[in-house]
This record gives structure tokens, C-alpha cells and sequence, in this order.
């Protein structure tokens, strides 16, 4: 078990945004902490109002998005225009290339978002979009499998890799476990709230990485939290 500490993470910091970097990314460079299997990025980002990322691109990553307060209005060249909100779950195939806008459109309050790249399995594929909510009463102590390599009945999101995200809301005490075979990888980010992993005490922030056969276990504390649970090739 690897411990990846909040404080630890890189930091963007500029008037419009206040940016953790789990792994390196832009300016924030850490030979320790380039990527885990093929999760490259976790960015946990605080948008000012009124402010956000204008037009740009990217290619040959699979980009995941969760917004955990405000709102996110996202522009790409795909012609799509959507807004993004707690609970709801968009995944970009950027493939062969794909520009897009990030906005926070509210006057009065901050987003907070935390963005994702994963790398895919082959490059140049196409570009394509897709946008879900997930509801909170089935996030409640379950995890719920927002993206992975292929959709099917439970709803999950496509992405072109081997790797499935699970998310789950945890109340006061709830418990929740994942079975990891062997061969593959967990990462674990505490995205809000204090919980445990397999005993070890976590809070916002911070997060596990565990690449041993068995069972998974994440308890929350006396307060609610969200987590993020990547299974990775």
C-alpha cells in the first residue's frame, strides 16, 4: 500500500484557479509521481466564479470529469454545449483531437471539479463525448461503476481502456469493498469527507494506491465522503 498524502500533491495556483496535481502535470513535475498503471492525471480543481479553461485541445486520452460543487458549462468542437453538475459524469474520448471550453458560469460561487486522463488503449481513435448523472441514492455505501471499457447494462460511461471507475457516497460508518484480482491495480482518491482503507485513516485529498490480490475495504467516519475508485490494468 502506497499513501498518497493531500499536501503532498502539486499545486497550480493562479487569481481564477487553485489546482492539486495527484501526478505530474503542466509546471508541476515529480519523477516519484508521473502516473499510476494507466492513470495518468487527477486534478482536483477550484474554478472562480465567472473564470475557467478557454478553448484548447487535446489527443490520445480518455479525459473523465466529476463535478463535486457548482457548476461546469463545457464547449467542444464536436458541436457539443452541455453544463455539468453534482452527480453527473462526462467522459471524453480526445482520440485523434478534440478542442473544448471549461466554464464556471455562476457570478456568485466557485466549482469544484476534479478531472481525470486516462491512457488509452490505441491512439488516434475518434473523438466522442458522453455525459451522465449518477444518481445519489444509488452512490449511497455502493460503488457505482461510472466508466470502463465497455457499456453495458449497469450504465456505465465507454471508455477505450481496461480500467473501471467506481464512485460511492459513504454515510457515517457506511462500508464498502472491491476485489481487486491479480494482475491489476487500485487507486483510491478521497475526494471529500474522511474515510478508511483497509484500516489505514484518509481525508479529502488523499488517496491509496494498492497493487495486492484481495479484498478492499473503505470505511467512512462520523461525517459523510465521497470516494473514487479506479481499477486499473
Amino acid at each position: 500500500m502506497r499513501i498518497r498524502k493531500a499536501g503532498d500533491r502539486g499545486l497550480t495556483q493562479i487569481h481564477w484557479l487553485s489546482s492539486r496535481h495527484s501526478f505530474s502535470f503542466g509546471d508541476y513535475y515529480d519523477a516519484a509521481h508521473m502516473s499510476f498503471r494507466a492513470l495518468r492525471v487527477i486534478n482536483d480543481d477550484i474554478i472562480a466564479k465567472g473564470s475557467g479553461f478557454g478553448m484548447h485541445g487535446h489527443r490520445d486520452m480518455e479525459i473523465i470529469t466529476l463535478v463535486v460543487d457548482g457548476e461546469l458549462e463545457h464547449k467542444d468542437s464536436l458541436g457539443h454545449t452541455e453544463k455539468l453538475r453534482p452527480g453527473e459524469v462526462q467522459v471524453m474520448t480526445a482520440g485523434s483531437g478534440i478542442r473544448h471550453s471549461e466554464y464556471n458560469p455562476s457570478s456568485t460561487k466557485d466549482a469544484h471539479i476534479i478531472q481525470i486522463w486516462i491512457e488509452p488503449r490505441e491512439s488516434h481513435l475518434s473523438p466522442a463525448y458522453a455525459q451522465k448523472e449518477f444518481s445519489a441514492s444509488t452512490r449511497k455505501n455502493a460503488w457505482v461503476r461510472v466508466a470502463g471499457p465497455t457499456p453495458n447494462d449497469d450504465g456505465a460511461l465507454p471508455i477505450n481502456q481496461d480500467a473501471h471507475v467506481f464512485v460511492s457516497s459513504l454515510s457515517s460508518h457506511g462500508t464498502v469493498t472491491h476485489l481487486l484480482t491479480s494482475g491489476r491495480g487500485a487507486w483510491i482518491h478521497i475526494i471529500k469527507g474522511a474515510c478508511s482503507v483497509n484500516g489505514v485513516q484518509l481525508v479529502s485529498g488523499d488517496a491509496v494506491a494498492l497493487e495486492e490480490a484481495g479484498e478492499i475495504m473503505v470505511s467512512g467516519h462520523a461525517e459523510e465522503s465521497e470516494v473514487i475508485l479506479f481499477d486499473l490494468p
